[in-house]
Parts: C-alpha cells; sequence; structure tokens
C-alpha cells in the first residue's frame, strides 16, 4: 500500500505535466520559432526558475548530495560555490548582451547564433557547434535517464533497464507535443517542486537526526568529513564500503588542497556555454525583465546548491551505512524522503527529483535536435526546407537522441555525477570561451570562432581520457584546462587572420550601446 501511494502521487505529478504540454501543443507547432524558442515570451519568473531547473537535473537532488554523503563537506561545497558564482556571473555579465545580441543576429538557436554573430556563408560554426551539441546532449540525457532508472529500481525493487527505458519514452513523448514552451512553463513548475522538495527533506533529515548540533557531533568522529581543507576516504574492497562495528568505515583524511579547489570551482566556467541556460536568456521577454530574472535565478540556485549539500551530510549521519557504493549513495535523497514522510507526501517530495530530471533531459533533447533539424538540415544540406519538414526532422532526431542516451544509460552502476561532469565540461569549453569572447571582444573573428571550439572540445577528451589518468596536477577537472585553452586558440587565430568586417564591427558596436541603455 505505501508504494502504490507514492506512486499515485508521482503519477499524478507526471499527468500535469503531461497536461502543460497539451496545452501549449497548438501555439508551440504553428511554427519552428515558436516550437524551438517560444516566440521570446518567456517571462522574468519562469525565464529565471526554467534556467535553474533544466541546468541543474537530477544530479541536484541526487548526485551532488551523493558526493556530499560519499566524501563529505570540501567535494560538494566547493564544487557548490563554483556553480553559484557561475550562474551569478552568467546573469550578470551575459544575460542581457546575448538578449539583444541574438535578436540583432536573428537567433533562435545557440549554433545559428555564433554563425550570425561573424556572417558566415560556409555554415563551418553552424555544422562545427550543432555537431558538439548532439555529441555532448547525447550524454546529459543519459545522465537524466539514469537517474529516473535508479529513482523506480529504488523506490519500487524492479529492474532497473525496463524503467529507465520507459522513463526515457515518457521525456521523449512530452517533448514532442510542447516544445520550448511547454518546457519552459513546466520547468517553471518543476524547480519550485525541486526547491520544496529540497526544503522539507532538509528540515525533516535536521529534526529527526536531533538538531544541528547532534549532525555535527555525528559527524565530526569521521576524518576529514566536515573539513573545507581534507576529505574523507571511505575504507573500499571492491569498491563497497567496509563497516567499523555499525559504522562506516573511513581511512585517515586525504588532502583538499588549492589545486583540487579550483578544480571543483571551476564547475562555475561551464555556465558560459550552456545552452539550455543561455537559450533561456535569448527567450526572456524583454530585456528590461532581466534585473529581475537575475535576482530569482541567483537566489534559487543559492538556495537550491545549499540545501543539496547539506542533505548529503545530514544523510550520513542517519544512514551511516546504508549505502556503500558512490553509485548508491546518490539515492540518499529517496532513502531520506521515504523514512521522513508518510507514503503519499514521500511520493510528492520524490516527484522532485523527476521533475529535476523531466525538466533537464526535455531541454537536452529539444537543444540537441533543433541544433541537427534547424542548422544543419535546414542551414546545410536542405536549405529550401519548410517549418513542418524542420518539425518532422526534429521529431526524427528527438528519437535517435533518447536511444542514444539510453545506450549510454544502460550500466546501473553509472554514477551520475561523474556522468554529469563530463558533458558539463565538453559545453563549457567549446562554447563558453566563444560566448564571452563573442559578446565583449570586437576583434574575435570566425578564424578565432572555429579554432576555439574545436580546442576547447577536443581537449577535454584529450585530458579527460590521456592527461588526467597521470594524476597529481593532472588530475584536474578537465573544463580547466580546456576552457584556458580555448581561450587562448580564440584570441591567437583572431589575431593572426583577416579582420572582422565593417559589417561586424558595426553590429558589436549597436549592441554594447543597447545592452548600456
Amino acid at each position: 500500500m505505501d508504494k502504490a501511494l507514492i506512486f499515485m502521487a508521482m503519477a499524478g505529478y507526471m499527468s500535469i505535466i503531461i497536461g502543460i504540454g497539451f496545452y501549449y501543443y497548438k501555439r508551440s507547432n504553428e511554427s519552428s520559432d515558436n516550437f524551438f524558442l517560444g516566440g521570446r515570451s518567456l517571462g522574468p519568473w519562469v525565464a529565471a526558475i526554467s534556467a535553474g531547473a533544466s541546468d541543474m537535473s537530477g544530479w541536484l537532488l541526487m548526485g551532488l548530495p551523493g558526493v556530499a554523503y560519499w566524501s563529505g563537506l570540501s567535494d560538494a561545497f566547493w564544487t557548490a560555490i563554483g556553480l553559484a558564482l557561475g550562474t551569478a556571473l552568467n546573469w550578470i555579465i551575459v544575460s542581457k548582451r546575448l538578449r539583444h545580441y541574438s535578436e540583432s543576429a536573428e537567433a533562435i538557436t545557440l549554433p545559428e547564433f555564433f554563425s550570425n554573430r561573424f556572417h558566415e556563408d560556409k555554415r563551418v560554426i553552424l555544422t562545427v557547434s550543432s555537431t558538439f551539441i548532439f555529441v555532448f546532449f547525447s550524454v546529459y540525457a543519459a545522465s537524466c535517464f539514469v537517474t529516473v532508472g535508479k529513482l523506480f529500481a529504488t523506490l519500487f525493487e524492479v529492474p532497473y533497464i525496463p524503467v529507465m527505458i520507459a522513463g526515457a519514452v515518457f521525456v521523449v513523448f512530452y517533448t514532442f507535443i510542447g516544445g520550448f514552451l511547454a518546457e519552459s512553463v513546466s520547468d517553471f513548475m518543476q524547480g519550485i517542486i525541486m526547491i520544496a522538495a529540497l526544503a522539507v527533506v532538509l528540515v525533516g533529515g535536521v529534526l529527526h537526526a536531533g538538531g544541528p548540533g547532534a549532525v555535527i557531533d555525528n559527524l565530526k568522529g569521521i576524518p576529514g568529513f566536515l573539513d573545507f581543507f581534507g576529505i574523507a576516504t571511505p575504507t573500499l574492497v571492491d569498491g563497497v564500503q567496509q563497516a567499523d562495528g555499525a559504522m562506516a568505515a573511513f581511512g585517515p583524511a586525504g588532502k583538499y588542497g588549492l589545486i583540487t579547489i579550483a578544480s571543483s570551482m571551476a564547475w562555475g566556467l561551464g555556465y558560459f556555454g550552456m545552452p539550455q541556460v543561455l537559450l533561456r536568456f535569448m527567450a526572456i521577454r524583454s530585456a528590461e525583465d532581466i534585473k529581475q530574472s537575475r535576482r530569482i535565478g541567483i537566489i534559487w540556485s543559492t538556495l537550491s546548491l545549499t540545501a543539496a549539500v547539506l542533505i548529503g551530510l545530514i544523510g550520513r549521519a542517519m544512514f551511516p551505512m546504508a549505502l556503500t557504493t558512490a553509485a548508491t549513495s546518490e539515492t540518499i535523497f529517496i532513502e531520506m524522503a521515504t523514512l521522513l514522510f508518510p507514503p503519499l507526501l514521500a511520493g510528492i517530495v520524490m516527484s522532485g527529483i523527476l521533475a529535476a530530471t523531466i525538466s533537464s533531459a526535455d531541454s537536452y533533447l529539444l537543444i540537441a535536435a533543433s541544433a541537427f533539424s534547424k542548422n544543419i538540415y535546414k542551414g546545410v544540406l536542405r536549405k529550401d526546407a519548410s517549418d513542418q519538414q524542420i518539425m518532422a526532422m526534429t521529431r526524427m532526431i528527438l528519437i535517435v537522441l533518447a536511444i542514444v542516451g539510453i545506450i549510454i544509460a544502460l550500466d546501473e552502476n553509472s554514477v551520475i555525477f561523474t556522468i554529469v561532469s563530463f558533458a558539463w565540461a565538453g559545453f563549457g569549453a567549446t562554447f563558453g570561451p566563444l560566448m564571452l569572447f563573442s559578446l565583449f571582444w570586437k576583434k574575435t573573428t570566425r578564424q578565432g570562432a572555429i579554432a576555439g571550439m574545436m580546442t576547447g572540445g577536443i581537449a577535454v577528451f584529450i585530458w579527460k581520457l590521456l592527461i588526467k589518468p597521470i594524476g597529481g596536477v593532472f588530475g584536474i577537472y578537465e573544463l580547466l584546462p580546456a576552457f584556458i585553452l580555448s581561450c587562448v586558440a580564440i584570441v591567437i587565430f583572431s589575431l593572426i587572420g583577416e579582420k572582422p568586417s565593417a559589417a561586424m564591427e558595426e553590429e558589436f558596436e549597436m549592441v554594447k550601446s543597447q545592452s548600456k541603455a
């Protein structure tokens, strides 16, 4: 009966999401512009909270608490600090100018913005950027499918793979019918559910554990667990944490030095290249709404990140030996919710994870599909394609993306945090430097843009697969070196190549003056 009530609550939530999709079906399908960017009609609240919800995904409620539960405060804390700073800087620096520039460039997708920004005829930027979006969003979608699979497999004790595939099918169906506008409105609702779920689990966990003092006293005995410059090291045998009597066994605290801190905080750089966030800046109703959106977005992200880290710490105090691998530690939110609340309320709280997952997965699939259909299919392969043909191709690519994501997600021992970190680095290094230079350096050229994207994207793979395993200083998160190398490539190739055209410089100055107004 308990599981039936949990399922009923979650099914009710999913029905509401589908209802939103059908409500916006007609408007979204009037044109590809409406389907992909909602006609630039997002209000400040929807833009801000949907940006955060689509960005954080199930990683916020499972991945980040799992990191805090597994190894203590430092890794989760410094990562959260980097993300909070990145969110704030992105809203403060990028949002307003991108809103103006994307409208001036008549762009409704990120590849289209970069291509039109540099007035290219041969569509190389369009093709390269669309390809990277397709690759990295396939990985990102896989992380969402893993989250859904873990959620339902843990809650209802059913096989992982069937429920993971069912979750993927639901997300594809929803994205099919609703498009960007329905996705953004539902993401707004899901963002509210996410932060509410975090808040009630956090408060409930503290009360159940005997108050903040009792939690701290409990965790002080774990070497390095509450340190900012140290890290707890679980005692493992074949990847499984061992017991020390009734408690979990830990070895001596590890060091968490400045290089590691820089590596964790580098997550914040990813925001400058995150398509699902940047598209919200492009779609906001007017530049005048950005000031209000900025405040809302920064507050939402800061509160959510703080709660997620604290839930992981409290979870270790409540369940010291319940989760004995890095993969299972990511279910700590589920364990706490089912313990603390009656079934129906637990189901509503658990919908926060489902909300986080759906709000991200639909964004990833839609953006990647639009990158191919609008930019490669329409922009390169078939320039006379009609709106209906573009929409049909979008839906076909949605299915292909979902299949690729499902294949990647087949391993139920996948760690969500690890999957997300790679895709995050890919977007951050490929598009982050180019976005900043495109908006703020007039001398950036088409050659510099291509060199920067290629350098950043390829460097992520090389650093992750070949250099990072060396360890030591080379063990730094691949986003940081790849981001720096991309910046260097943009500057060098912009300076040695042809200068930007007079039309490009004139457009840059016009947008610059609009942004100051």
